[in-house]
C-alpha cells in the first residue's frame, strides 16, 4: 500500500529513476524509529528508540555492498547488520560518540540526566549502561550534548544556555560551567576545537564561548527572524579548527537559512527562503548539516518525508528562494500509509564522513536509508 498521498503509479516511476539517480540505495526497517544516527566507526552507526516502552540501543554495520569494491554484484551482502545492542530506560532524545572510545552518552526527553554506555568489543554483544551524569541544575528537560575533542573523555551538555556545562566522563567531575543568567533553550551545541564551542539557542540567537572563560559571547536575531524555531550546523575542516575557516549555517521552522562567518556573526554572508512545507506541529526533527567534502553543500529535513539537498555557492546576502542540487524523497515513496493519518516526517540524517554524495536518513515509520545519489554535473563513467 502506497502512501495516502502518493499513488502507486508514482512510487513505480521513482522505484524506476531510482536505478539512474543513485549509485547505491539501501532501505532498512527498525522495529520503532529513531531520531539519532551516530558514526561509531568507519563503517559502523549507532541508532535508539524515542517511542517505546522498553528503548533500544543499537550498533549496525552498514551494508557491506556499500564498501564493495569491482564489480558489486559478487557482494552478497546488501544489508545492515546487528552488532551490539542494549536498553534504554527512557526515550533517546540526544546520543553522541566519544572521540577515540567505545562509548555514546544519551539524553532522554523528560529528564535532564545523561547516561554513559560502553558498546561491547570482542565476545561481547551488549552495550551496556556504565554510569549516569545528574547536571548541576536538574530539570524535566532533555539535554543536547556535544562530545569533547581532548584526550579525556568529557561532555558539553545543556538544557539551557544558563545550565550548559562541560562534565568529565570518568570522574563526574564538571570541567566547565557558563557564567550567564540567559534563559533560552538549547537546540544544539558543538566544539570547533578543544576549547571553543558554539551553542544554538531555539530563537536562532548564537553563543560563543571558550571553556577557559566562563563569560560568553551571543549574537542576536531580530526583525522577521523571530517567532520560529532554529536549529544550526557548524562546519569546519577539522576536530581542532580555527574559527577564522568555519561557518555556521542556521535553519528556521519557515524555511530560512541564514549562513554565517563565525568570525562575524552580526551579518550573514548568504541567506535563503527554502520552499519547503512547512509542518509546524513539530519542531522536534528539524536538522540542517554540511557536507564534510562537498564544499558549501547543505542538506535539510524534519518539514516533511524528504532529504533535500543544497549548493549555497551562488547564495548572496540578498534573499533568494534555491532549488535543490537533489532530493531524496524514498521514505515517502516506499511508505505504508498509517490507518490513523499520521504524516510521514524525516527524523534525522548525517552524511558519510568521506564518501561525497553518501548520506544516511530515518524516518517516523522506522524506516533507515543509506544513498549515494548521482551529481549529474559531475558524473564520471
Amino acid at each position: 500500500t502506497a502512501n495516502m498521498d502518493i499513488s502507486s503509479d508514482e512510487a513505480d516511476d521513482w522505484f524506476m529513476e531510482s536505478l539512474h539517480i543513485y549509485r547505491d540505495l539501501h532501505v532498512f526497517q527498525l522495529e520503532h524509529p529513531t531520531k539519532v544516527i551516530e558514526w561509531t566507526g568507519e563503517k559502523s552507526i549507532c541508532v535508539a528508540d524515542y517511542s517505546s516502552a522498553r528503548n533500544e540501543i543499537l550498533e549496525l554495520l552498514l551494508p557491506l555492498k556499500l564498501y564493495a569494491g569491482g564489480n558489486k554484484g559478487l557482494c552478497p551482502e546488501r544489508d545492515f547488520k546487528l552488532q551490539h545492542g542494549g536498553f534504554c530506560d527512557e526515550p533517546v532524545e540526544c546520543l553522541r560518540h566519544i572521540f577515540g572510545k567505545r562509548c555514546v552518552v544519551t539524553s532522554g526527553q523528560y529528564s535532564s540526566k545523561l547516561q554513559v554506555w560502553d558498546i561491547g568489543e570482542g565476545d561481547s554483544d551488549i552495550i551496556k549502561r556504565t554510569g549516569v551524569i545528574n547536571p548541576k541544575c536538574p530539570s524535566d528537560k532533555g539535554r543536547k550534548i556535544a562530545s569533547g575533542v581532548t584526550d579525556g573523555a568529557s561532555v558539553l551538555h545543556g538544557s539551557r544556555i544558563n545550565d550548559v556545562q562541560q562534565t568529565e566522563l570518568v570522574s563526574g567531575r564538571v570541567l566547565y560551567a557558563v557564567g550567564t543568567d540567559s534563559l533560552d533553550a538549547v537546540s544544539g551545541l558543538q566544539f570547533v576545537n578543544s576549547s571553543t564551542f558554539v551553542v544554538c539557542a531555539n530563537n536562532g540567537t548564537l553563543y560563543v564561548g571558550d571553556t577557559r572563560d566562563p563569560r560568553m559571547k551571543h549574537y542576536v536575531l531580530h526583525g522577521s527572524m523571530s517567532g520560529s524555531h532554529w536549529v544550526f550546523a557548524l562546519r569546519k575542516d577539522q576536530p581542532h579548527s580555527d574559527p577564522a575557516a568555519c561557518t555556521v549555517a542556521r535553519l528556521s521552522s519557515f524555511g530560512q537559512v541564514l549562513v554565517s562567518d563565525l568570525r562575524n556573526l552580526c551579518s550573514p554572508v548568504r541567506q535563503a527562503q527554502l520552499n519547503l512545507q512547512q509542518n509546524m506541529a513539530t519542531c522536534d526533527f528539524l536538522n540542517v548539516t554540511w557536507a564534510p567534502v562537498l564544499d558549501s553543500c547543505l542538506a535539510v529535513s524534519g518539514f516533511d518525508g524528504k532529504v533535500h539537498i543544497f549548493d549555497t555557492t551562488s547564495w548572496s546576502t540578498v534573499s533568494q528562494t534555491p532549488q535543490p542540487v537533489f532530493v531524496h524523497r524514498g521514505h515517502d515513496l516506499s511508505h505504508e500509509a498509517k490507518t490513523d493519518g499520521t504524516l510521514l516526517v524525516v527524523t534525522t540524517h548525517v552524511w558519510h564522513p568521506w564518501r561525497p554524495r553518501t548520506l544516511l536518513s530515518a524516518a517516523s515509520d522506522g524506516s533507515i536509508h543509506v544513498w549515494d545519489w548521482v551529481d549529474k554535473n559531475f558524473e564520471h563513467f
